[in-house]
């Protein structure tokens, strides 16, 4: 199946997911993750509409970006780029300010490197939590018991980031509704974090290919998309 043939498809599927969950399509929007795939697919991709773009590696994100932005034809695309992968602190300098969002905002240590980037400027990140909803030791996230306390700190102490809501990874990959009793609990987590800070968090940051018809069902306003779009992924070199 071609690129665009599998983006459609993915669009159709999405269309039927909220359908099927009784919400309004535009509650949802597609991220198009396109890790380890070149810029070209991105800009194919892009002008067949799509306007969301994740990216996983810090590197590889700001270098697809260079090129796309250097295509002849990119005055016509209109791209957010979305950070979906662990960030380093390391790296925080690099991410801060050069996202739409990043997804994956777990650590004080974290929040403080995107805030120092941030604090000779006018100019707010856009963030989520990022939980591991099921206290996985291999993978990154703040566990939920942590996650009040964690947005407590960046509320008080990081005016530069705008805590917009959650993501998660679920225990079990891309495998439908055995996936679905983790994005509602991520939904009643947002929900108590919501009634904690008296923010709205309007974003939920989950599914991928195999299971994001289970958490369009659970609440998800951003499904993060990558195989089912751009195929096998390359191996990382």
């Amino acid at each position: 199946m071609e690129l665009l043939d599998r983006y459609h498809r993915v669009l159709e599927r999405l269309d039927a997911a909220c359908a099927a969950a009784g919400r309004p399509r535009e509650e949802v929007s597609l991220v198009a993750v396109s890790k380890l795939h070149p810029a070209c697919d991105v800009a194919a991709v892009a002008a067949a509409g799509q306007v969301d773009f994740g990216e996983n590696y810090v590197q590889e994100a700001l270098q697809k970006r260079e090129e796309l932005e250097a295509a002849p034809a990119a005055s016509a695309l209109h791209v957010r780029w979305h950070m979906v992968g662990h960030v380093q602190s390391r790296k925080a300098g690099q991410v801060a300010g050069a996202f739409a969002l990043v997804h994956t905002l777990d650590s004080r240590k974290l929040a403080d490197a995107f805030e120092r980037r941030l604090a000779d400027g006018e100019a707010r990140q856009a963030v989520l939590f990022q939980v591991n909803i099921a206290s996985e030791p291999q993978k990154s996230g703040i566990m939920a018991a942590d996650l009040p306390a964690l947005a407590d700190y960046v509320l008080e102490s990081c005016p530069h980031l705008d805590v917009q809501g959650l993501m998660c990874l679920p225990p079990v990959f891309d495998s439908g509704d055995a996936a679905r009793p983790h994005f509602a609990l991520l939904r009643e987590l947002r929900d108590g974090l919501r009634a904690r800070t008296g923010l709205p968090l309007p974003v939920l940051s989950m599914g991928m290919s195999g299971d994001f018809e289970a958490a369009v069902t659970e609440g998800a306003t951003l499904v993060r998309i990558g195989t089912d779009i751009f195929g096998l992924r390359p191996a990382k070199t």
